[in-house]
């Protein structure tokens, strides 16, 4: 599925026109950002949590050269699945 699917499944099940589901789905996408931005969970009961997960910096290899290389810390986006979720799938 992507985003315009995505649209097309809210703007049916929430009867709504595409134009407003799609209004909806970037404010929820804009909405959850700005929140990892400031460094806050995202919590949706039952669905699951948005976190930032903080990565030391550390050193690394080109493969090709084998020479050493800096990576610098970096702020991955993280997902973990709420119980509703898991049970759903399962």
């Amino acid at each position: 599925m992507n985003k315009n699917d995505l649209i097309a499944a809210v703007a049916e099940r929430a009867d709504l026109s595409k134009t407003d589901a799609a209004r909806a789905v970037d404010g929820v996408f804009e909405a959850i950002t700005a929140a990892l931005k400031e460094d806050q969970e995202v919590r949706l009961v039952g669905f699951g949590t948005f976190l930032v997960a903080k990565r030391a910096a550390s050193e690394g290899r080109n493969p090709r050269t084998g020479e050493i290389i800096a990576i610098p810390a970096s702020n991955q986006p993280k997902f973990k699945p709420g119980k509703m979720l898991k049970d759903a799938l399962n």
